[in-house]
């Protein structure tokens, strides 16, 4: 009945600030070895690898004041991944002045996931799901993306209460005080968005909850969303895809739902592949990119520039928003790229 996630935040800068692993506990290296490689006996070898990376923001760091609320991102991650696994785009929009939500789902979708029971200090683990022998995947996958998509409301209905003076009680028992939040989010400013099954996630969202205001989908894996949904998806939807993930009929899904909301956009980053939206690509060294999939020809920080400011330009024209961010507009027609080498990725710390 409760929710995981991760929240990245503009933040004050502060000497000697933590800075978090990117994987939090040992539990996620089984996980990921059991997804990626098919050996949960492989996580002890994955741990060494990345075990130690730590994420470049400062951990519970205080929230930086604003005079007008941060507008909120609710964030769903791809099939077999968990929380942290999109710190960089997490971090990016973070630091354009977002606070961005970062689910880690309960449907057996993540790589591996827990909750706390009622007992104080006992830890209950969810591990990663295969579609079980002689079930169809679509209706298997469908159900879970209904579940995710509506964890992904009841986390905007956790920021509502917070924004209401409700007092949400962190069984993980960190230092950092929710309530904070309480003055500091503009709730009128919501957007759902996601990478793979997290990217049909958000256009489940859409339909199940009117405050969602748009939606950005990171290569979309269309597969699980219902032909029967497609006229309700009432918002407009940004899609980004990769260059090597999409295929004609996912596309032709995509097409359908531009076709009924003339601010639906769908654009193509040349040069990437599925793994480049997430942390994966920048992983060093040949063997964790044959472990984690391939890469593609186009620089990830750059690929990140142009994933981030396409989204920032599509927000502030659907959520109202006083910035800047108009000046990468051309990036939602598909005109060239507007990201030049030697402009800084992020305005902000974290």
């Amino acid at each position: 009945q409760g929710l995981f996630l991760r929240l990245f935040y503009p933040c004050l800068p502060r000497a000697g600030a933590t800075e978090p692993l990117w994987v939090p506990r040992p539990e996620y290296c089984r996980g990921l070895a059991d997804v990626t490689l098919g050996h949960r006996w492989c996580s002890a070898l994955l741990g060494i690898a990345i075990g130690s990376c730590r994420v470049p923001v400062s951990w519970n760091g205080p929230l930086e004041p604003r005079s007008t609320g941060y507008p909120l991102i609710i964030f769903s991650h791809g099939l077999g991944a968990f929380r942290t696994l999109y710190s960089s785009i997490c971090t990016e929009l973070a630091s354009w002045g977002f606070v961005v939500a970062a689910l880690e789902h309960r449907d057996h979708s993540a790589a591996t996931t827990y909750f706390c029971t009622a007992e104080a200090g006992t830890e209950e683990w969810i591990p990663f799901q295969r579609v079980p022998q002689g079930q169809k995947e679509f209706y298997f996958r469908n159900k879970q993306a209904h579940q995710r998509a509506q964890e992904c409301v009841r986390a905007l209905r956790l920021f509502q209460g917070i924004a209401g003076g409700r007092a949400v009680p962190n069984m993980l028992q960190q230092d950092w005080d929710l309530s904070v939040l309480k003055d500091s989010l503009d709730l009128t400013r919501v957007a759902v968005m996601g990478h793979s099954f997290g990217g049909v996630t958000a256009l489940l969202a859409l339909v199940k909850e009117p405050s969602f205001r748009c939606a950005v989908a990171l290569d979309a894996w269309m597969f699980p969303l219902e032909d029967l949904l497609y006229p309700e998806v009432p918002k407009p939807v940004l899609f980004i895809n990769t260059e090597r993930f999409q295929t004609p009929e996912s596309v032709a899904k995509m097409k359908r739902l531009s076709s009924r909301n003339s601010q639906t956009r769908i654009v193509t980053v040349l040069g990437t592949v599925h793994e480049d939206q997430t942390d994966f690509a920048f992983l060093p060294g040949k063997l964790l990119g044959r472990i984690f999939g391939r890469r593609g020809t186009l620089d990830p920080h750059r690929a990140l520039a142009i994933t981030s400011r396409a989204a920032l330009a599509f927000l502030q024209r659907h959520l109202g928003l006083q910035e800047q961010f108009g000046q990468w507009d051309e990036l939602l027609e598909g005109v060239g790229d507007s990201v030049a080498p030697d402009v800084p990725f992020g305005r902000s710390r974290l």
